[in-house]
């Protein structure tokens, strides 16, 4: 089952996207898959929770997994981090988040 979540680009542009919850796919392969940033400036450590490239802004009330050490680390030396800052390779796609709504961060 395809889930509907909306990501705002780096340009201010929201996009309403389909994802699909049976493929084990996160939001940062969910951006790239439609193209919705330019390549090479997201997912740049392959989704292993190591560089900050996929820092995305949580703008729903969705309940999310807890932040691991790893992307505890990465968003404390990441630059424009807000409170609901979260890396998007660490967000799973499951049915549970139909509807979520999040814009990328600012390059840094």
């Amino acid at each position: 089952m395809d889930i509907k979540i909306k990501i705002t680009d780096r340009d201010g542009v929201t996009h309403e996207v389909e994802a699909p919850t049976d493929m084990n796919m996160n939001l940062m392969e969910v951006v790239r898959a439609y193209e919705l940033a330019p390549e090479g400036t997201i997912g740049v450590c392959g989704g292993m929770a190591m560089c900050a490239s996929c820092q995305c802004y949580v703008n729903s009330d969705h309940m999310l997994p807890e932040k691991s050490d790893e992307e505890e680390a990465m968003l404390a030396e990441a630059f424009y981090v807000e409170d609901n800052s979260r890396l998007g390779c660490q967000i799973h796609m499951t049915d549970a988040l139909d509807g979520l709504e999040v814009e990328l961060a600012p390059e840094s």
